[in-house]
Protein backbone atom coordinates (compact mmCIF):
# COMPACT_ATOMS: atom_id res chain seq x y z
CA UNK A 1 0.00 0.00 0.00
CA UNK A 2 1.31 3.43 -0.93
CA UNK A 3 1.66 5.73 2.06
CA UNK A 4 -0.51 8.82 1.45
CA UNK A 5 0.96 12.30 1.56
CA UNK A 6 0.43 13.94 4.96
CA UNK A 7 -2.63 16.13 5.52
CA UNK A 8 -2.20 19.85 6.04
CA UNK A 9 -5.58 20.72 7.63
CA UNK A 10 -7.62 19.46 10.58
CA UNK A 11 -11.27 20.33 11.21
CA UNK A 12 -11.69 20.08 14.98
CA UNK A 13 -15.41 19.81 15.78
CA UNK A 14 -15.23 20.59 19.47
CA UNK A 15 -18.98 20.32 20.12
CA UNK A 16 -22.28 19.90 18.31
CA UNK A 17 -24.01 22.20 20.80
CA UNK A 18 -25.09 25.50 19.23
CA UNK A 19 -27.43 28.35 20.20
CA UNK A 20 -28.55 28.75 16.57
CA UNK A 21 -31.04 26.57 14.68
CA UNK A 22 -29.93 27.05 11.06
CA UNK A 23 -31.77 24.68 8.74
CA UNK A 24 -28.80 24.43 6.36
CA UNK A 25 -26.39 23.10 9.01
CA UNK A 26 -24.18 20.26 7.80
CA UNK A 27 -23.94 18.70 11.27
CA UNK A 28 -25.52 15.22 11.42
CA UNK A 29 -29.18 14.84 12.33
CA UNK A 30 -28.13 12.93 15.44
CA UNK A 31 -25.89 15.25 17.41
CA UNK A 32 -23.21 14.22 19.90
CA UNK A 33 -24.10 14.72 23.56
CA UNK A 34 -21.98 17.11 25.63
CA UNK A 35 -21.10 14.21 27.94
CA UNK A 36 -19.55 12.34 24.99
CA UNK A 37 -17.19 15.14 23.93
CA UNK A 38 -13.44 14.70 24.05
CA UNK A 39 -11.85 16.38 27.04
CA UNK A 40 -9.19 19.08 27.13
CA UNK A 41 -6.21 16.74 27.41
CA UNK A 42 -7.58 14.49 24.67
CA UNK A 43 -7.78 17.42 22.24
CA UNK A 44 -4.24 18.42 23.22
CA UNK A 45 -3.10 14.92 22.29
CA UNK A 46 -4.97 15.11 18.97
CA UNK A 47 -3.21 18.39 18.12
CA UNK A 48 0.20 17.00 19.07
CA UNK A 49 -0.33 13.96 16.86
CA UNK A 50 -1.72 16.09 14.04
CA UNK A 51 1.36 18.32 14.03
CA UNK A 52 3.65 15.28 14.02
CA UNK A 53 1.66 13.94 11.07
CA UNK A 54 2.20 17.16 9.09
CA UNK A 55 -0.95 19.19 9.79
CA UNK A 56 -0.35 22.95 9.73
CA UNK A 57 -3.80 24.47 10.29
CA UNK A 58 -6.79 23.65 12.45
CA UNK A 59 -10.30 25.09 12.41
CA UNK A 60 -11.76 25.15 15.93
CA UNK A 61 -15.35 24.55 15.00
CA UNK A 62 -18.65 23.00 16.06
CA UNK A 63 -21.58 23.56 16.60
CA UNK A 64 -20.50 26.62 18.52
CA UNK A 65 -17.01 26.21 20.01
CA UNK A 66 -17.54 29.15 22.38
CA UNK A 67 -19.80 26.84 24.39
CA UNK A 68 -16.67 24.92 25.45
CA UNK A 69 -15.59 26.39 28.79
CA UNK A 70 -12.09 25.05 28.09
CA UNK A 71 -11.78 26.68 24.65
CA UNK A 72 -8.84 28.77 25.81
CA UNK A 73 -6.96 25.67 26.99
CA UNK A 74 -7.83 23.85 23.78
CA UNK A 75 -6.62 26.81 21.70
CA UNK A 76 -3.38 27.06 23.66
CA UNK A 77 -2.68 23.36 23.20
CA UNK A 78 -3.15 23.68 19.43
CA UNK A 79 -0.83 26.68 19.32
CA UNK A 80 1.73 24.93 21.50
CA UNK A 81 1.65 22.01 19.04
CA UNK A 82 2.64 24.44 16.29
CA UNK A 83 -0.73 24.69 14.53
CA UNK A 84 -2.28 27.81 13.02
CA UNK A 85 -5.66 28.25 14.71
CA UNK A 86 -8.88 29.68 13.34
CA UNK A 87 -12.00 30.00 15.47
CA UNK A 88 -15.13 29.25 13.44
CA UNK A 89 -17.99 30.87 15.32
CA UNK A 90 -21.46 32.40 15.13
CA UNK A 91 -20.18 35.18 17.39
CA UNK A 92 -22.85 34.42 19.99
CA UNK A 93 -21.05 34.65 23.33
CA UNK A 94 -17.86 36.33 22.10
CA UNK A 95 -17.44 39.01 24.77
CA UNK A 96 -14.45 41.34 25.16
CA UNK A 97 -13.20 39.20 28.03
CA UNK A 98 -13.52 36.00 26.00
CA UNK A 99 -11.73 37.30 22.92
CA UNK A 100 -8.94 38.69 25.11
CA UNK A 101 -8.47 35.32 26.79
CA UNK A 102 -8.40 33.59 23.41
CA UNK A 103 -5.84 36.08 22.09
CA UNK A 104 -3.75 35.44 25.20
CA UNK A 105 -3.99 31.72 24.38
CA UNK A 106 -2.51 32.43 20.95
CA UNK A 107 -5.57 32.39 18.65
CA UNK A 108 -4.51 33.41 15.15
CA UNK A 109 -7.75 34.27 13.29
CA UNK A 110 -11.54 34.20 13.37
CA UNK A 111 -14.17 33.11 10.85
CA UNK A 112 -17.58 34.61 11.65
CA UNK A 113 -20.81 33.29 10.17
CA UNK A 114 -23.73 35.49 9.12
CA UNK A 115 -27.05 34.41 7.65
CA UNK A 116 -28.24 37.61 5.89
CA UNK A 117 -27.27 41.28 5.60
CA UNK A 118 -30.65 42.34 6.97
CA UNK A 119 -30.69 41.87 10.77
CA UNK A 120 -34.26 40.60 10.88
CA UNK A 121 -33.78 38.15 8.05
CA UNK A 122 -30.49 36.96 9.55
CA UNK A 123 -32.19 36.28 12.88
CA UNK A 124 -35.05 34.48 11.12
CA UNK A 125 -32.71 32.12 9.27
CA UNK A 126 -30.61 31.55 12.41
CA UNK A 127 -33.70 30.72 14.44
CA UNK A 128 -32.95 33.27 17.17
CA UNK A 129 -31.80 36.85 17.67
CA UNK A 130 -28.10 36.80 16.89
CA UNK A 131 -27.24 39.52 14.34
CA UNK A 132 -26.33 42.14 16.96
CA UNK A 133 -23.98 39.64 18.59
CA UNK A 134 -22.29 39.06 15.23
CA UNK A 135 -21.83 42.78 14.68
CA UNK A 136 -20.30 43.15 18.14
CA UNK A 137 -18.06 40.12 17.57
CA UNK A 138 -16.74 41.52 14.28
CA UNK A 139 -15.80 44.77 16.02
CA UNK A 140 -14.06 42.93 18.85
CA UNK A 141 -12.01 40.82 16.44
CA UNK A 142 -10.85 43.80 14.38
CA UNK A 143 -10.07 45.88 17.47
CA UNK A 144 -7.60 43.15 18.39
CA UNK A 145 -6.09 43.18 14.89
CA UNK A 146 -6.95 39.56 14.17
CA UNK A 147 -7.64 38.47 10.59
CA UNK A 148 -11.41 38.23 10.09
CA UNK A 149 -13.21 36.03 7.60
CA UNK A 150 -16.97 36.22 7.07
CA UNK A 151 -18.71 33.03 6.03
CA UNK A 152 -22.14 32.98 4.41
CA UNK A 153 -23.98 29.80 3.51
CA UNK A 154 -26.13 30.75 0.52
CA UNK A 155 -29.52 29.32 -0.45
CA UNK A 156 -32.93 30.30 -1.76
CA UNK A 157 -33.59 32.59 1.22
CA UNK A 158 -30.51 34.83 1.02
CA UNK A 159 -28.96 34.42 -2.43
CA UNK A 160 -30.62 37.60 -3.68
CA UNK A 161 -28.77 39.55 -0.98
CA UNK A 162 -25.22 38.77 -2.18
CA UNK A 163 -24.41 42.43 -2.93
CA UNK A 164 -25.55 43.49 0.53
CA UNK A 165 -23.63 40.63 2.15
CA UNK A 166 -20.43 41.71 0.42
CA UNK A 167 -21.08 45.30 1.54
CA UNK A 168 -21.59 43.99 5.08
CA UNK A 169 -18.20 42.23 4.98
CA UNK A 170 -16.60 45.50 3.86
CA UNK A 171 -18.36 47.40 6.65
CA UNK A 172 -17.11 44.84 9.17
CA UNK A 173 -13.56 45.33 7.78
CA UNK A 174 -13.29 41.65 6.97
CA UNK A 175 -10.22 40.40 5.13
CA UNK A 176 -12.16 37.69 3.34
CA UNK A 177 -15.73 36.69 2.64
CA UNK A 178 -16.67 33.15 1.64
CA UNK A 179 -19.95 32.90 -0.24
CA UNK A 180 -20.54 29.17 -0.11
CA UNK A 181 -23.73 27.84 -1.66
CA UNK A 182 -25.30 25.16 0.51
CA UNK A 183 -23.78 21.71 0.43
CA UNK A 184 -26.62 19.29 1.06
CA UNK A 185 -25.48 17.21 4.02
CA UNK A 186 -27.00 16.73 7.47
CA UNK A 187 -29.74 19.25 8.14
CA UNK A 188 -29.03 20.81 4.75
CA UNK A 189 -29.95 17.54 3.05
CA UNK A 190 -33.10 17.26 5.14
CA UNK A 191 -34.08 20.78 4.00
CA UNK A 192 -32.84 20.49 0.42
CA UNK A 193 -36.17 21.30 -1.23
CA UNK A 194 -36.63 24.38 0.94
CA UNK A 195 -33.07 25.61 0.36
CA UNK A 196 -32.60 24.89 -3.36
CA UNK A 197 -32.13 28.15 -5.29
CA UNK A 198 -33.29 28.78 -8.82
CA UNK A 199 -30.88 28.88 -11.74
CA UNK A 200 -31.79 32.53 -12.25
CA UNK A 201 -30.87 33.34 -8.64
CA UNK A 202 -27.48 31.70 -9.10
CA UNK A 203 -26.84 33.42 -12.41
CA UNK A 204 -27.68 36.86 -11.03
CA UNK A 205 -25.63 36.30 -7.85
CA UNK A 206 -22.65 35.11 -9.90
CA UNK A 207 -22.74 38.33 -11.92
CA UNK A 208 -22.76 40.37 -8.71
CA UNK A 209 -19.76 38.46 -7.37
CA UNK A 210 -17.72 39.02 -10.53
CA UNK A 211 -18.54 42.74 -10.52
CA UNK A 212 -17.66 43.13 -6.85
CA UNK A 213 -14.44 41.13 -7.20
CA UNK A 214 -13.20 43.66 -9.75
CA UNK A 215 -14.37 46.65 -7.75
CA UNK A 216 -12.90 45.44 -4.44
CA UNK A 217 -9.71 43.88 -5.79
CA UNK A 218 -7.00 44.39 -3.17
CA UNK A 219 -9.57 45.32 -0.50
CA UNK A 220 -11.59 42.16 0.09
CA UNK A 221 -10.89 38.58 -0.92
CA UNK A 222 -14.17 37.11 -2.22
CA UNK A 223 -14.55 33.34 -2.51
CA UNK A 224 -17.57 32.10 -4.48
CA UNK A 225 -18.42 28.41 -4.19
CA UNK A 226 -20.96 27.32 -6.82
CA UNK A 227 -23.09 24.31 -5.89
CA UNK A 228 -22.09 21.39 -8.09
CA UNK A 229 -25.76 20.43 -8.37
CA UNK A 230 -25.84 23.16 -11.03
CA UNK A 231 -22.36 23.07 -12.53
CA UNK A 232 -22.31 19.69 -14.32
CA UNK A 233 -18.79 19.16 -13.00
CA UNK A 234 -18.27 17.56 -9.58
CA UNK A 235 -15.82 19.01 -7.10
CA UNK A 236 -13.16 16.73 -5.63
CA UNK A 237 -14.25 15.50 -2.22
CA UNK A 238 -12.24 17.66 0.21
CA UNK A 239 -9.46 17.84 -2.38
CA UNK A 240 -9.70 14.08 -2.74
CA UNK A 241 -10.85 11.50 -0.19
CA UNK A 242 -8.24 11.34 2.57
CA UNK A 243 -5.91 13.55 0.55
CA UNK A 244 -5.40 16.93 2.24
CA UNK A 245 -7.50 17.13 5.41
CA UNK A 246 -9.29 15.18 8.11
CA UNK A 247 -12.08 15.83 10.58
CA UNK A 248 -12.28 14.85 14.23
CA UNK A 249 -15.83 15.01 15.58
CA UNK A 250 -16.80 15.92 19.17
CA UNK A 251 -16.64 12.31 20.38
CA UNK A 252 -13.30 11.62 18.68
CA UNK A 253 -14.52 9.90 15.52
CA UNK A 254 -12.04 10.58 12.71
CA UNK A 255 -13.43 11.17 9.22
CA UNK A 256 -11.94 11.78 5.76
CA UNK A 257 -14.58 14.52 5.31
CA UNK A 258 -17.12 16.13 7.67
CA UNK A 259 -20.13 14.25 6.25
CA UNK A 260 -18.54 10.80 5.94
CA UNK A 261 -20.25 9.47 9.07
CA UNK A 262 -23.39 9.16 6.95
CA UNK A 263 -21.87 6.41 4.79
CA UNK A 264 -23.04 2.91 5.76
CA UNK A 265 -20.38 0.33 6.50
CA UNK A 266 -17.54 2.85 6.71
CA UNK A 267 -16.81 2.08 10.40
CA UNK A 268 -14.70 5.21 11.00
CA UNK A 269 -11.98 4.92 13.66
CA UNK A 270 -11.81 6.92 16.87
CA UNK A 271 -8.81 8.82 18.23
CA UNK A 272 -9.43 7.20 21.62
CA UNK A 273 -8.60 3.82 20.08
CA UNK A 274 -5.99 4.49 17.40
CA UNK A 275 -3.19 6.94 16.69
CA UNK A 276 -3.88 9.69 14.20
CA UNK A 277 -1.04 8.39 12.01
CA UNK A 278 -2.59 4.92 11.82
CA UNK A 279 -5.97 6.47 11.12
CA UNK A 280 -4.59 8.58 8.26
CA UNK A 281 -2.27 6.03 6.73
CA UNK A 282 -3.74 2.59 7.44
CA UNK A 283 -7.39 2.69 8.44
CA UNK A 284 -9.82 1.05 5.97
CA UNK A 285 -12.14 4.06 6.27
CA UNK A 286 -9.50 6.55 5.08
CA UNK A 287 -8.31 4.23 2.32
CA UNK A 288 -11.79 3.30 1.09
CA UNK A 289 -11.94 5.83 -1.77
CA UNK A 290 -8.36 6.94 -2.18
CA UNK A 291 -6.85 6.84 -5.63
CA UNK A 292 -8.76 5.52 -8.63
CA UNK A 293 -8.89 1.72 -8.24
CA UNK A 294 -12.33 1.82 -6.57
CA UNK A 295 -13.92 3.83 -9.38
CA UNK A 296 -16.77 2.50 -11.53
CA UNK A 297 -17.41 3.49 -15.13
CA UNK A 298 -17.50 6.23 -16.42
CA UNK A 299 -15.06 7.55 -13.78
CA UNK A 300 -12.49 4.81 -14.31
CA UNK A 301 -11.73 5.90 -17.89
CA UNK A 302 -12.46 9.64 -17.49
CA UNK A 303 -9.59 12.04 -18.16
CA UNK A 304 -10.66 14.05 -15.10
CA UNK A 305 -10.45 11.11 -12.69
CA UNK A 306 -7.27 12.45 -11.04
CA UNK A 307 -8.76 15.96 -10.79
CA UNK A 308 -12.21 15.39 -9.29
CA UNK A 309 -11.59 11.83 -7.96
CA UNK A 310 -15.10 10.81 -8.90
CA UNK A 311 -16.68 13.67 -6.98
CA UNK A 312 -18.20 13.47 -3.51
CA UNK A 313 -18.85 10.04 -1.99
CA UNK A 314 -21.32 11.42 0.55
CA UNK A 315 -23.25 13.20 -2.19
CA UNK A 316 -23.30 10.06 -4.31
CA UNK A 317 -24.73 8.11 -1.39
CA UNK A 318 -27.27 10.82 -0.52
CA UNK A 319 -28.59 10.94 -4.08
CA UNK A 320 -28.32 7.29 -5.16
CA UNK A 321 -27.97 5.24 -1.98
CA UNK A 322 -24.59 3.95 -3.22
CA UNK A 323 -21.35 5.68 -2.22
CA UNK A 324 -19.40 3.94 -5.02
CA UNK A 325 -21.45 5.40 -7.86
CA UNK A 326 -20.30 8.32 -9.96
CA UNK A 327 -21.30 11.58 -8.28
CA UNK A 328 -24.60 12.59 -9.94
CA UNK A 329 -23.29 16.16 -10.12
CA UNK A 330 -21.19 14.98 -13.08
CA UNK A 331 -22.88 15.42 -16.45
CA UNK A 332 -21.53 11.97 -17.43
CA UNK A 333 -23.19 10.22 -14.50
CA UNK A 334 -26.10 7.91 -15.33
CA UNK A 335 -27.89 9.57 -12.41
CA UNK A 336 -27.32 13.16 -13.55
CA UNK A 337 -30.83 13.65 -14.95
CA UNK A 338 -32.34 12.88 -11.55
CA UNK A 339 -30.16 15.53 -9.96
CA UNK A 340 -31.09 18.11 -12.61
CA UNK A 341 -34.75 17.44 -11.85
CA UNK A 342 -34.11 18.46 -8.22
CA UNK A 343 -32.75 21.83 -9.35
CA UNK A 344 -35.79 22.49 -11.51
CA UNK A 345 -38.49 21.69 -8.97
CA UNK A 346 -40.44 24.80 -8.00
CA UNK A 347 -41.38 23.61 -4.52
CA UNK A 348 -40.19 25.31 -1.35
CA UNK A 349 -41.60 23.67 1.78
CA UNK A 350 -41.01 25.16 5.20
CA UNK A 351 -37.52 24.91 6.59
CA UNK A 352 -37.07 22.39 9.41
CA UNK A 353 -34.88 24.13 12.02
CA UNK A 354 -31.86 22.34 13.44
CA UNK A 355 -32.80 20.89 16.79
CA UNK A 356 -30.79 19.14 19.51
CA UNK A 357 -31.56 15.51 18.68
CA UNK A 358 -28.72 13.54 20.24
CA UNK A 359 -27.34 10.11 19.56
CA UNK A 360 -26.64 7.40 22.07
CA UNK A 361 -23.07 6.41 22.73
CA UNK A 362 -21.82 2.90 23.26
CA UNK A 363 -20.51 2.26 26.81
CA UNK A 364 -16.99 2.07 25.37
CA UNK A 365 -17.28 5.44 23.65
CA UNK A 366 -18.74 7.08 26.72
CA UNK A 367 -15.87 5.82 28.85
CA UNK A 368 -13.32 6.95 26.26
CA UNK A 369 -14.79 10.41 26.12
CA UNK A 370 -14.67 10.76 29.89
CA UNK A 371 -10.96 10.04 30.08
CA UNK A 372 -9.16 13.36 30.25
CA UNK A 373 -12.46 15.28 30.37
CA UNK A 374 -12.48 18.83 31.57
Amino acid sequence: MTVPAPPWALLSELTHACPLRCGYCSNPLELTRRSQELGTSQWADVFRQAAELGVLHTHLSGGEPLLRRDLEEITRSAVDAGLYTQLVTSGDGLSAERIDSLVDAGLHSVQLSVQHADPGRSDEIAGRRSFDAKLAAARLVKERCLPLGVNVVLHRHNLDAVADLIALAVDWRADRVELANTQFYGWGLLNRAALMPSREQLRAAGEVVERERKRLDGTLDITWVVPDYFSGTPKPCMGGWGAVSLTVTPDGTALPCPAAASLPGLDPPNVADRSLRWIWEESPAFNAYRGTDWMPSPCRSCERRTEDFGGCRCQAHALTGDATRTDPACSLSPDHAALVALTEADVAPRLVPRRPTVKRASPHRTASARRGSR
